[in-house]
């Protein structure tokens, strides 16, 4: 089973995000639940293109929530690099 690490940056993307769009006290909780499943099926997330190419998402708790991931095959670790509103024009899938 892959260990799955948030990084930092993710953490404060996330709380950038808590505080902005005021969501729940639980939103911790429930990006934990989201991850489990990268525990077991690390390439469960579909691959980005562009400059994100290395990189793959889930979305979750909430389907705008876009977190980005990478996956060490040799360390077996999922590396949650950022916490993004999907429906923003700055995130990670959008074409520009």
């Amino acid at each position: 089973m892959a260990t799955v690490v948030v990084t930092p940056t993710a953490l404060a993307d996330l709380d950038n995000l808590i505080r902005t769009l005021s969501l729940s006290a639980d939103t911790r909780q429930r990006l934990k639940a989201s991850l489990r499943p990268l525990t077991r099926f690390p390439r469960l997330g579909a691959p980005l293109e562009g400059s994100w190419s290395d990189f793959r998402f889930v979305l979750g708790p909430w389907r705008w929530m876009l977190i980005v991931y990478v996956f060490d095959d040799a360390a077996d670790r999922v590396a949650i690099v950022t916490v993004q509103d999907a429906r923003s024009a700055a995130s990670a899938t959008s074409a520009g």
